[in-house]
């Protein structure tokens, strides 16, 4: 599976961003082994552009995407949560692609506790451990570009707008030009390949 491609590269970059909750003395969930703690108002995002495959991955703690991290249970977090996947389904609206890349949508998979999806945690049925419990948000997209030369950047803009919550989204890109890792914020918000 195409999977590979980004596990088996990202696995072998060194981290670019020293992670804060390092002395944290909680167990946490971190959903599928991603890098580093769980962090409000930053996310991660992974991008392998190969030939004219271009993966994204983004990982987000649920707080940054739809403002909390319990599962729904009132109307209002049922829209809420509802709204959010909704605009994940649409990363071209999300990514700031070059129009003349010709990128299109083949695959996408989103996986969350706050979509129905098992949560990680055990449950033991005890409401203060869940109470406590951290869900994160992941989305996997892969899209083919017919012409992949006029794909330079990605501008991650339109997700900051989208999200305003997140203040920061490490990306790890792998590229032709090689690999590479750095910060982005609302302010700084285009990365390049």
């Amino acid at each position: 599976m195409r999977r590979l491609l980004l596990a088996l590269p990202f696995a072998l970059l060194p981290l670019a961003v020293a992670h804060a909750h390092d002395d944290d003395d909680h167990d946490h969930d971190h959903a599928h082994g991603t890098l580093g703690a769980h962090e409000h108002g930053v996310a991660k995002l992974n991008a392998v552009l190969d030939g004219n495959s271009l993966e994204l991955e983004l990982d987000s703690p649920a707080m940054n995407l739809v403002g909390f991290e319990h599962a729904a249970s009132t109307d209002a977090d049922k829209a809420k949560v509802a709204a959010v996947r909704k605009q994940l389904e649409q990363p071209l609206t999300l990514f700031g692609l070059a129009a003349a890349a010709g990128c299109k949508e083949d695959q996408q998979a989103l996986e969350s506790p706050l979509f129905g999806d098992a949560a990680k945690a055990d449950n033991d049925g005890d409401a203060h451990e869940h109470s406590h419990q951290h869900s994160d948000i992941g989305a996997h997209y892969q899209l083919t570009c017919s012409n992949p030369g006029k794909l330079a950047q990605v501008d991650l803009a339109p997700l900051f707008k989208a999200f305003p919550a997140t203040q920061k989204v490490n990306v790890q890109l792998i590229g032709p030009n090689g690999q590479k890792g750095l910060e982005t914020t609302p302010a700084k918000a285009v990365v390049t390949f």
